[in-house]
């Protein structure tokens, strides 16, 4: 989709430009895993004009594949971002409705011919809450990644502002959530999109006490045996430029809790999420039962994010790695 955000700090109704770039939650996860050096397909529907060849190149130029994209319907999805600063937060308007995405319909991707020599197959709580169709196509794709055997994950990815097609959340999400093997979610995704809530978690606070989540980690695993990995990302939020960020890790008999960084400076935290999720993703299939090492990575991997702008998370393995080492110097590197 296309993002167009406000320069710097500056308000929707201050700013006489938008600065314009691509993201997206699928989008975003993919870029992560070509930079390092995963092969990965992106999977969506465009409309054919101008906008989409340059998110397309765009796409390609990260090394992401592109070939499954199909094409119809008359415009590209949009969001609006305006950052926030201190104690005021950002702010998105999404602008969705009638995209090509949005009008997307079941048996108009063939499934197995993307699932073809596939291993994984990622999706987000974002992509059923557009519309209908929308929904319909996400179940039908998760049924060919189930009978084609592939690793099913999924960021839960709450949205309040884009469901209103007809049906909620709690009504649409568990159904598609059932047959994943990893599910991904904050506090806030769990108890809007699957009805659990932890107990004793208050982000606003800047301080985040782990253990609090263990419980909706064990609702979500009872909820849905097939799963073998819940996972939350840990925010506490400071301020909108300080945050604390950090991950937990359930697979049923334990809770691996990631170290925890202090974001004092943030660049832009619109992926962050999606910069985790890739580095997880990465991180299970590079070091496959080395879980503590998988969820480490991802949480360095997305703390870098931060400092990067746009949605993307334009780092290396390299830079993730010397950031779980330690150092967090921010050194120039010659």
């Amino acid at each position: 989709m296309l993002r167009l955000a406000t320069p710097g700090y500056e308000r929707f109704g201050q700013s006489n430009q938008l600065i314009s770039t691509f993201g997206g939650g699928e989008a975003n996860v993919a870029v992560s895993l070509a930079n390092y050096g995963v092969p990965v397909s992106f999977v969506t529907r465009l409309p054919k004009n101008d906008l989409t060849n340059a998110c397309i190149r765009e796409l390609r130029g990260f090394g992401v594949d592109t070939q499954h994209i199909i094409y119809g319907g008359n415009r590209m999805g949009v969001y609006y971002l305006e950052t926030g600063a201190v104690s005021r937060g950002s702010k998105v308007i999404y602008d969705r409705a009638n995209s090509a995405i949005a009008e997307i319909e079941p048996g108009m991707i063939d499934w197995d011919e993307v699932f073809r020599d596939a291993t994984w197959f990622h999706w987000t709580g974002i992509t059923p809450a557009i519309s209908k169709g929308a929904a319909d196509a996400l179940a039908e794709a998760i049924a060919a990644a189930k009978k084609n055997n592939l690793t099913i994950s999924c960021d839960l990815n709450y949205r309040k502002k884009l469901w209103n097609w007809g049906k909620t959340a709690q009504e649409v999400m568990p159904e598609l959530v059932k047959d994943c093997d990893i599910i991904l979610g904050n506090e806030e995704d769990a108890e809007k999109a699957l009805n659990i809530k932890p107990e004793g978690v208050d982000v606003t606070s800047g301080e985040i006490d782990n253990n609090a989540y263990l419980s909706v980690m064990q609702q979500i695993k009872t909820k849905f045996p097939k799963c073998k990995y819940v996972i939350t990302t840990l925010r506490g939020s400071v301020n909108a430029n300080h945050n604390t960020w950090s991950g937990v890790l359930y697979d049923g008999q334990k809770m691996y809790e990631a170290p925890q960084y202090q974001i004092t400076h943030i660049v832009d935290r619109v992926g962050g999420g999606d910069s985790f999720m890739g580095g997880l993703i990465y991180g299970l299939i590079t070091w496959q039962e080395e879980i503590q090492k998988a969820l480490n990575f991802a949480v360095a991997a997305s703390c870098l994010k931060h400092t990067v702008y746009g949605d993307y998370n334009r780092v290396t393995i390299d830079e993730v790695e010397k950031l779980m080492q330690g150092d967090a110097s921010g050194r120039v590197s010659r």
